[in-house]
């Protein structure tokens, strides 16, 4: 048996996708929606037992391994390597092939420098300094073990050193980020190489599954040559600050059962929320949320509180979160932090745990707070002022996706500037064009999402009815459908219809194994997705409704294309063509 079918016998297919979508029972199946693009009516399904997932939308599909590497952006091997953690799986025959990616070495190199902040934190004269200081902080023992912070002294190259004893190249270790290479350095004699972090308490920055991808250094000392108060590792093949969430590996599973993100600022932050007992607290890396952060956010829940500094930075990075927030259908609040309990929540909690908790379980719904700051300090009875006022909630009342919720907060709008709602449903216009949303994209940085491509009614029931032949509904029907599934892509399968139910084999088990697999994947989950509960009686019904739109849509598609034919015939003079066209054109009429 091989690694990857060891891998696949423990780890059941719906739990893997489980930790992305939310799944419903949908027959034998489970069905949710779908995660690679955006849906309202689930048409994603999870087959248990053939261990496979496939969207209708879009058409994607595949298994464990193919799932991950299109949720994380991963290279098979690391797929592999990640899925061999979780079964609990000790690779063998294809170790070497994983451990040749660069991604994975990568991950190493970042675990073993992990190891050694710690280490080094923990047991080092060096660190008597950096241990004072997060005692002073508030920072336990425990918390310090838990979230692995480390230190390293101001030494020059005592990393790179380390790590190139521990058998990584030079060239890993400045992909990874830890190494600088300056320039004219020479790698053969080991020179021209040094550290990024120095003298710095270190916080390990984890992804989702709990792999080291970067890490945050806080200098102890600053100086001018300090190079400021916190550096992160830059852009590499495994991390990306866009698309990172810190302590969302520790957070996930209590986001999920409080249905709840509290989002705050820094890593300092996210540690004292833990360490109170507020366990479904992160923060992002960069000033503000990204799409795709929030992405991986609304796979634990849709329910998202923001906490941020009201200087002016903090109120840019809010409002950029909140409207990207707002785009993407989750339903924000934002944290108030009472004057003088202090300037975030770590400072809070160092005061009063109970008041950051109040401030929590109180925040405000983000519509109401847009409504307040747009209202301060405003002059209603002033038409401009009034009319700044409007502009500013409408703007982003537009960002809401959803009708309803939209016309609650313009009623809200409207009684506050004592305006009839309808005048602001006219000016709601202006703030809902492409442009506005093109705009946003942009800032994010992420391209705005197209829908996939519609399909036309008769391939719809082209489909649909070679499903229900497949089982067995509507057979008796074969040879008048002929002429329009043979335009269909299921045309080529007529004639394993034909035979197997010359051959009695009429289960749609049977036909399947004769298909070519993604096909067949293919129609079986539509099978189980539109008629897995109903009865026979119900699917006789359903072949002969369906046969009967099938060739009324064929008919049509076929006299369109025969005009197109004529039209063309006539332009040119072929009149033994015209003739023949005409015929035909006669012909589907019958």
């Amino acid at each position: 048996m091989t690694d990857i079918d060891r891998i696949k016998e423990k780890l059941d297919v719906s739990d893997i996708v489980g930790e992305y979508v939310q799944l419903k029972p949908a027959g034998i199946n489970q069905k949710g929606l779908c995660p690679f693009h955006q849906e309202k009516t689930p048409s994603f399904m999870v087959s248990r037992e053939r261990g496979r997932w496939h969207c209708f939308g879009c058409g994607k599909g595949g298994d464990i391994f193919t799932f991950i590497q299109e949720m994380e952006g991963m290279e098979f091997a690391e797929a592999l390597k990640l899925l061999a953690q979780k079964a609990g799986v000790t690779l063998t025959n294809t170790v070497r092939d994983v451990n040749t990616s660069q991604k994975n070495r990568i991950k190493t190199i970042n675990q073993d420098a992990a190891r050694f902040f710690h280490q080094f934190l923990l047991s080092m004269p060096q660190a008597k300094e950096a241990r004072a200081y997060l005692s002073e902080r508030g920072v336990s023992e425990d918390a310090i073990s838990n979230w692995q912070i480390g230190f390293v002294s101001d030494q020059w190259d005592l990393l790179t050193k380390y790590l190139l004893k521990k058998g990584h190249s030079i060239d890993d270790l400045v992909s990874s980020g830890l190494t600088v290479r300056k320039e004219g350095a020479d790698a053969r004699k080991m020179r021209g190489h040094y550290d990024r972090f120095r003298g710095r308490i270190m916080f390990p920055i984890q992804d989702v599954h709990g792999a080291v991808v970067g890490f945050t250094g806080r200098v102890l000392k600053e100086t001018e040559e300090s190079g400021g108060k916190y550096i992160n590792t830059p852009q590499t093949l495994v991390y990306d600050k866009s698309r990172v969430i810190f302590g969302l590996n520790y957070a996930k599973q209590e986001i999920r059962a409080k249905d709840l993100i509290v989002m705050v600022e820094g890593q300092m932050d996210v540690i004292a929320c833990h360490e109170a007992g507020m366990k479904n607290v992160v923060a992002v890396s960069g000033t503000a949320l990204t799409e795709p952060q929030l992405t991986l956010l609304k796979r634990y829940s849709e329910n998202l509180s923001l906490a941020f500094d009201m200087d002016v930075a903090g109120m840019t990075a809010a409002r950029r979160s909140i409207r990207l927030a707002l785009e993407q259908g989750l339903r924000v609040r934002v944290i108030h932090i009472p004057d003088g309990a202090g300037k975030d929540p770590d400072e809070v909690i160092k005061k009063n745990k109970d008041v950051w908790f109040a401030a929590v379980d109180g925040a405000q719904h983000v519509m109401a707070w847009i409504l307040d700051r747009a209202f301060a300090k405003k002059n209603i009875a002033d038409p401009s002022q009034k009319q700044e006022a409007a502009d500013a909630v409408l703007e982003e009342i537009g960002r809401i996706p959803f009708a309803v919720e939209r016309d609650h907060w313009l009623q809200a709008l409207a009684e506050r500037l004592r305006v009839d709602a309808a005048i602001l449903r006219q000016d709601l216009s202006r703030f809902q064009n492409k442009e506005t949303r093109g705009h946003v994209a942009e800032a994010s940085g992420t391209e705005p999402r197209t829908a996939p491509e519609e399909r036309s009614r008769f391939d719809h029931l082209a489909k649909r009815m070679a499903v229900l032949i497949m089982w067995g509904y509507g057979k008796d029907r074969l040879d008048l459908l002929l002429p329009a599934l043979s335009t269909s892509r299921y045309g080529p399968l007529y004639e394993t219809w034909k035979s197997a139910y010359t051959l009695r084999q009429e289960n749609g088990a049977v036909l399947l194994s004769k298909i070519e697999g993604k096909l067949a994947n293919d129609m079986l989950f539509y099978y189980e997705n539109e008629f897995g509960d109903a009865s026979p009686a119900a699917l006789e019904k359903e072949a002969g409704r369906v046969s009967q739109e099938l060739l009324s849509e064929w008919k049509k598609k076929k006299r369109r294309d025969l005009q197109h034919a004529i039209a063309a015939a006539e332009k040119t003079g072929d009149a033994q063509a015209l003739a023949a066209l005409m015929r035909e054109f006669q012909d589907i009429g019958r």
